[in-house]
């Protein structure tokens, strides 16, 4: 598996080769380019997006322009996922949940998903050579299967996707209902990327997925004293806690035949 730590610290890009999952927006007031050392995909930030203003205020035209000036100035990623739009209880209704404050969209999970697939058409149409993955969203596994059907009827072969992102299972993924989402969706010869997966969830299905992120060990660190030698208050930030973290996680894990990304997913 190929396994992304997310990160908002751009710069980590020149100071290691293992796989980078960061935010576009993170990119945006970027004087100082660095080149990455090692592989990397981009998120659009859909979560925080959608949770913070209950919609999308980048267009999809100034997000490919952006894509296309990281692709320039930091070399050619292995993916970016599209504008899409999640489909979990609180980003549609809104609310407080674990103490975060939720706009809500107030559309359906079926709008929220023929805006996902729409936006996805309209990128790729803008920037047919930036490898925009597209992403499945749903609540439940018939939903999800919806959401095949729909890129099925705009002439998107899924099963031909160098990768496929599965959405709104983050809060699930330790769970029944998220182990039958995930495999499910691997059912159909899908190459999936999971999304924000933490150790219980990869250790459940990770062995369906060819590729995750996480960013659990900032806030594994934020409640662990520093690393010896460390003089921080804490190692949240810390590319040397991140490291050995994502080592651990990877060393835990059982072989997926879903393998294969590590060698050469952006030939």
């Amino acid at each position: 598996m190929r396994f992304y730590l997310t990160t908002h610290k751009r710069h980590w890009l020149r100071l290691t080769d293992v796989p980078l999952f960061l935010k576009s927006e993170h990119f945006d007031r970027a004087v100082k380019w660095d080149v990455a050392q090692g592989p990397y995909a981009i998120d659009s930030g859909g979560f925080m997006e959608l949770k913070d203003k209950g919609d999308w205020e980048r267009t999809p035209r100034q997000y490919v322009d952006s894509l296309r000036r990281i692709w320039e100035h930091v070399g050619p990623y292995d993916w970016a996922a599209p504008q899409d739009w999640m489909c979990e209880d609180a980003i549609i209704n809104g609310g407080w949940f674990g103490g975060q404050h939720f706009v809500g969209t107030h559309l359906s999970v079926r709008e929220h998903q023929r805006r996902t697939v729409n936006n996805f058409l309209e990128l790729r149409s803008l920037a047919p050579e930036l490898r925009i993955a597209p992403v499945i969203q749903g609540d439940t596994v018939p939903a999800y299967e919806e959401c095949l059907e729909m890129y099925d009827k705009a002439g998107v072969n899924l099963q031909a996707e160098p990768i496929v992102g599965l959405g709104s299972v983050c809060r699930l993924q330790s769970t029944k209902k998220g182990a039958e989402i995930v495999t499910a969706m691997a059912s159909h010869g899908l190459r999936l990327h999971g999304f924000g997966f933490k150790i219980l969830g990869l250790e459940r299905v990770g062995h369906l997925l060819a590729s995750a992120d996480s960013a659990a060990w900032s806030s594994h660190a934020r409640r662990r004293p520093p690393l010896p030698g460390h003089t921080h208050k804490n190692c949240a930030n810390c590319i040397d806690y991140a490291l050995k973290w994502r080592e651990r996680v990877m060393n835990s894990l059982p072989p997926t035949p879903a393998a294969g990304l590590e060698g050469g997913m952006a030939a």
